[in-house]
């Protein structure tokens, strides 16, 4: 159905596209043909407007490629005598109107290739405009369509991800989103920067799609996404592309069945490979409280004190690092802990309950982050039928993700428009996301599901990495650089 959506809003935008193409390339004296040859109408591009014929090959670089399209076609704009900042914006945001406009205006003809054109004189002032306007539109460009930036703010995705990263999350991978909310500061997310005032209206909310990726979400995916409960977005009911950033490992798909046993995963029946360097909580009783020396040793980044005498710590540690403290002198015992240890010290056990697990309903659902499940996953397409149970597991799913109107639950039944339905069949997939530092991780197991249209992207590589806790000539760890995320 959203392919179908899809080609009914693009095909007119794509049609009118090719048909300027088509008659500015007869313009400037080609045939019309040439511009509905893929690579080869880039080609001949380049020969109207008099660039190089070896720029063909910048299409084929990822983020380089938006920038000298945009380039070439504001080269284009000018070989046909529109050199005004109106014009080139125009032929960036909108050139499938903008380039019909020149064809079909009998007043506008072709003058020349690029180095035949006379000097245009511009004022200092312009320049800068038109060097602002141009990087401004790129890297909206870049960042809704390619890539997008993102910082590690949290250790819950530690090791594989630590606090410092800054990488680079891929939007072509599953396809980037169409905009909903289009009245939008360029290259803000909830608020203008260093203020908390909103960066958006939300006057206008466009349908949203998503464009062909080359891939779909896989298990062990390390996932961007739009958290979706309000409680977690400060408690503002946030646009969908504006709800805030989360990243996690994807571990439940469509119509999965998951279960987890005793820290193991277990995806319909059978255990999941587990993340490298993944961690769990521990409490280290040691005769002293350890030094900030045993930290940087063991690759620790910090400790919570919880007493001083005798010292107990707790760390989040992976088995290796478990191993290598257990055979220091002044570690005395290491001791599993749950993942509260603040509330309690002692893992939870198969049946014990865990306040705060999703689905929220104690007796139900007695589980807790060590022993979940089963728990199935939507799927778009399936169906389920209406009671306690699963208006308990999906009743959120239904009523605020679904794109399902007027659905409401009330005295434990499902109501849509008005009418009691007795079984639901989901409009969209949705997905299990569980951070690698398993016991400090807020994830699914206790917010639930992400709907197919939060997610964002995938994370693709770090470009740098920086730690807080180091000097100033330490902070860069620079054995992360360009590091592809697993």
């Amino acid at each position: 159905m959203n392919t179908i959506i899809l080609s009914v809003i693009f095909a007119p935008i794509i049609i009118s596209a090719a048909v300027g193409y088509y008659k500015l390339f007869e313009k400037a004296g080609v045939e019309g043909w040439k511009s509905l040859i893929p690579f080869y109408n880039y080609y001949v591009h380049l020969q109207i407007i008099g660039r190089p014929w070896w720029w063909i090959f910048y299409i084929f670089i990822p983020i380089v490629n938006v920038f000298v399209a945009a380039g070439i076609h504001i080269d284009l704009a000018n070989c046909f005598g529109k050199t005004s900042l109106k014009s080139h914006f125009l032929m960036i945001v909108a050139g499938f109107i903008y380039m019909p406009y020149m064809a079909f205006d009998k007043n506008v003809k072709y003058i020349g290739q690029l180095d035949t054109l006379p000097e245009q004189k511009k004022s200092k002032s312009r320049e800068w405009v038109e060097a602002i306007t141009f990087a401004v539109v790129a890297a909206t460009l870049i960042r809704w369509l390619v890539m997008e930036a993102f910082t590690i703010p949290t250790p819950s995705m530690e090791k594989s991800l630590l606090v410092g990263d800054f990488l680079f999350v891929s939007k072509f991978h599953y396809g980037t989103r169409t905009p909903k909310t289009p009245l939008q500061v360029p290259l803000t997310h909830q608020k203008i920067w260093l203020t908390d005032i909103p960066s958006y209206v939300d006057w206008i909310q466009l349908p949203q799609y998503r464009l062909p990726g080359f891939t779909d979400v896989k298990q062990n995916d390390v996932v961007v996404f739009n958290i979706p409960p309000i409680h977690l977005n400060e408690g503002i009911d946030y646009p969908i592309d504006l709800k805030t950033n989360y990243i996690k490992r994807c571990v439940g798909l469509p119509g999965d069945t998951l279960k987890i046993e005793d820290k193991q995963i277990f995806i319909n029946g059978s255990a999941i490979e587990n993340p490298d360097q993944m961690q769990y909580s521990y409490l280290v009783f040691s005769t002293n409280v350890l030094s900030q020396r045993v930290l940087d040793k063991f690759d620790i980044p910090e400790i919570q004190l919880l007493s001083n005498d005798p010292p107990v710590q707790l760390l989040y540690l992976t088995s290796e690092q478990v191993e290598g403290l257990s055979k220091e002198s002044y570690v005395k015992e290491i001791r599993a802990a749950s993942n509260n240890p603040f509330k309690r010290f002692e893992p939870y056990n198969e049946g014990e309950l865990d306040n705060g697990i999703f689905p929220n309903d104690p007796e139900l659902f007695p589980w807790n982050a060590d022993w979940y499940g089963p728990i199935v996953m939507p799927a778009e397409g399936m169906t389920i039928p209406i009671n306690k149970i699963t208006l308990a597991t999906y009743g959120d799913a239904i009523t605020l993700y679904d794109h399902t109107e007027n659905a409401v639950i009330r005295d434990g039944k499902l109501f849509i428009d008005g009418q009691e339905v007795t079984e639901y069949t989901f409009n969209q997939n949705y997905y299990f996301m569980m951070g690698d530092n398993r016991h400090n991780s807020l994830d699914s197991r206790y917010w639930g599901f992400v709907p197919e249209d939060h997610i964002v992207g995938k994370g693709f590589f770090i470009w740098l990495s920086l730690d807080a806790n180091k000097s100033f000539f330490n902070k860069v760890r620079w054995t992360r650089f360009f590091n592809l995320i697993e």
